[in-house]
């Protein structure tokens, strides 16, 4: 490196013996370390550079160099240009720049390598501000990322926090997945099965744009975390969370097909886990055409079972926010043509859900209309509706009237009008 103005330096223009036995030793090491630190962050060599308190030895090498006693004092200074004249008269180097990095080797441009650094750093911010822009709701998540310095925390250095933002801008761009277990998602996207498990930096990122696809609201633990992943069609367990059914007759010798066919003969509901409906799915093209309902709240099963028993139509309870289970077994009754009806709590959260369940499964509204919320509301039902709203795109005015009378109605309020729509035969 060599500032503006300084000669460059050359091997052939120094005398490195001399040098060497100029500014080469234990003594005088303490100068060069000086002028090679202002150099570096691109000061000039002038001025003068002092010792608090210096050896005899030091006193003596800065008097062997300039030919003559350093000033008296506790203090030791040293004129550079002094030094700089030295080598010049001597032949030893033609200036003080090149003197140095015969010594040292390369000077390191401090000042530009910060540069660099920071643009490096600006290059890494960049990819999640245009994330940002391009997918609607994740504004916030960057700005709180931002405000984290999330990014600088989890990287090693401005290199991995670029590729660290271009995997997150992958694997953001490629949800909601289609209900695929999370090592398959990267695998796909990443080409590393492993890259976004929980040790993962890559993870802590991409988990907190799911959090805010998803619209779930914070939290913590290990059953947070799946379902904030399966929120947005990321299944990281086979075994947790299973789905609840009740009447699902199902055709085929597969274990899922046999569990639900004695279940609905006996009326009983039956818990299937996302291993069961992956690893024996049941036959469930018989009920192309057919109405399939789905709620929200397991009492609704409940409830049913005992007054209806044989006689309830096809029901799945999607259990608030769909488990990896819920949602592999509506992608499964879609494919085989049933005509899914879905119901939830009138809340802000259960239009989110069944919003969800609208969009990915093509599932129409049963009972979950404008009309059907004031009839419950007059009737007295219902509890204080809080938190944030939400949006009821299958019928704008569901959600205005929410907002209007901000009554919260649970299914279980409207327990008697479901289960009409449910008895058959």
């Amino acid at each position: 490196m060599s500032p503006p103005g300084q000669p460059s330096p050359t091997a052939a223009s120094v005398d490195r013996e001399r040098l060497q036995r100029l500014l080469g030793g234990a003594d005088i090491a303490w100068l060069v370390d000086r002028l090679v630190a202002r150099a570096e962050r691109g000061r000039a060599l002038g001025g003068t550079v002092t010792l608090a308190t210096p050896t005899v030895a030091q006193r003596a090498a800065v008097e062997r160099l300039l030919g003559r006693r350093p000033t008296k004092g506790e203090s030791l200074s040293v004129p550079v240009p002094d030094v700089a004249r030295v080598l010049l008269d001597a032949g030893v180097a033609p200036d003080l720049m090149t003197a140095l990095s015969a010594l040292r080797g390369p000077l390191r441009d401090l000042a530009g390598e910060r540069v660099a650094t920071q643009r490096a750093w600006e290059r890494a911010d960049a990819v999640l501000d245009q994330l940002a822009e391009a997918v609607p709701g994740l504004v916030a998540w960057r700005e709180q990322v931002r405000a984290r310095g999330l990014l600088r925390r989890i990287s090693a250095g401005p290199d991995v926090a670029l590729e660290l933002a271009e995997e997150t801008r992958r694997c953001v761009l490629a949800l909601p997945a289609a209900d695929e277990p999370r090592s398959v998602f990267a695998a796909r996207v990443l080409g590393d099965g492993h890259g976004l498990d929980d040790d993962k930096p890559l993870a802590t990122l991409v988990h907190g744009a799911a959090q805010v696809l998803g619209d779930l609201p914070p939290g913590e633990g290990v059953e947070w975390r799946r379902s904030v992943w399966e929120s947005v069609g990321v299944l990281t367990g086979d075994l947790s969370a299973p789905v609840l059914t009740l009447g699902l007759r199902a055709s085929g010798d597969s274990l899922s097909a046999r569990l639900l066919a004695a279940s609905a003969e006996a009326g009983e509901p039956v818990h299937l886990s996302l291993r069961q409906l992956t690893r024996h799915p049941p036959g469930l093209r018989g009920l192309a055409g057919q109405r399939v309902f789905v709620c929200e709240n397991p009492a609704v099963v409940a409830v049913a079972a005992e007054r209806l028993g044989p006689r309830c139509a096809p029901l799945v309870c999607g259990g608030g926010h769909l488990s990896g289970a819920a949602r592999k077994l509506l992608r499964i009754l879609a494919e085989a043509g049933a005509v899914l009806r879905y119901h939830g709590d009138f809340d802000w959260a259960g239009l989110t859900i069944a919003g969800t369940v609208v969009d990915r499964y093509g599932a129409l509204p049963w009972r979950l209309d404008a009309a059907h919320y004031l009839t419950a509301v007059r009737a007295g039902a219902g509890s204080p509706l809080q938190s944030r709203a939400a949006d009821s795109p299958w019928e704008p005015a569901l959600a205005e009237a929410m907002g209007e009378h901000r009554v919260r109605i649970e299914e279980e309020h409207v327990l008697d009008d479901l289960l009409g729509d449910l008895l058959v035969g």
